[in-house]
């Protein structure tokens, strides 16, 4: 862990402790967003308090990792990363840079990146994966994935639910931004996933919809026992796009942004 992590960690306690952690985390992709090449910001900023809660256990557990499937809110990632300690070098002014790893979506040649990831739906069979292979060791450990309600869209994420729940994969915990957006546009509007929570039940699924940025109550579903569960875990966070930046907040434009350093700079006088 970093000094500037730990001292962080250290210095407050544990809610208060996440939260400023997330609040720094949606500073440095908006720096990421003033960079030549902008960023994928609101889902960054959507998926951004599941990530830090999520890093949260991986840090504490060597055998849990997280991964995110939807690669393109890579941004949110890196900063996540390094706000968790996980990064030793913070990576907003090298976003984009040819000469460094943080590009638009993640791969493992960054710190804390298991799997590259990109195309969607993949990134729901590693973490699946991971669960298996831990639970085949006879090891503990969680294998998170976070994944767009967009991305549902893909038939992995469907044929890996089917696998998880059939090798009993209790240990496997699905998350799902639900900003309620996608590339083209609302998911309402180009396939529209009704009874969602029930469609994961169907699967064997335990299924749990919650504030996905709620802190504390992330957290505390991260932090839950699974060793004796044999039903993998659907998470479904209600979230909102370029949560925490009130000009961008809930709309379709801030899926990509590139804005000058004039602009980043008010932008981080008011985000929360």
């Amino acid at each position: 862990m970093t000094p500037q992590a730990h001292s962080l960690t250290a210095s407050l306690d544990s809610g208060t402790a996440l939260h400023e952690r997330a609040l720094a985390a949606r500073k440095l992709v908006i720096d990421m967003a003033a960079s030549e090449r902008g960023c994928h910001l609101g889902g960054s900023l959507s998926a951004m308090d599941i990530m830090i809660a999520a890093l949260d256990r991986v840090a504490a557990d060597e055998g849990s990792r997280m991964v995110l499937s939807k690669g393109h809110a890579a941004a949110g990632l890196y900063s996540a990363l390094y706000l968790t300690g996980m990064l030793a070098e913070n990576p907003a002014p090298l976003y984009g840079s040819v000469e460094h790893h943080y590009t638009g979506h993640p791969t493992h040649a960054v710190p804390g990146v298991t799997f590259p990831t990109g195309s969607l739906g993949h990134g729901v069979a590693y973490a699946a994966g991971w669960a298996m292979a831990r639970r085949t060791a006879g090891a503990d450990g969680l294998g998170i994935a976070v994944a767009g309600d967009g991305e549902l869209q893909e038939g992995l994420v469907w044929e890996t639910c089917q696998v998880a729940a059939a090798r009993r994969l209790g240990n496997f915990v699905l998350v799902v931004d639900r900003n309620k957006g996608q590339n083209d546009g609302l998911v309402v509007d180009i396939s529209p996933m009704a009874e969602l929570a029930e469609r994961f039940r169907s699967f064997g699924f335990d299924t749990v919809e919650v504030d996905g940025h709620d802190l504390t109550e992330l957290s505390g579903i991260f932090a839950r026992d699974r060793r004796d569960s044999e039903c993998p875990l659907a998470v479904l966070a209600d979230t909102v796009k370029g949560k925490g930046l009130p000009p961008v907040e809930g709309k379709a434009a801030s899926h990509y942004v590139t804005i000058d350093a004039e602009r980043a700079a008010k932008w981080k006088e008011i985000v929360r």
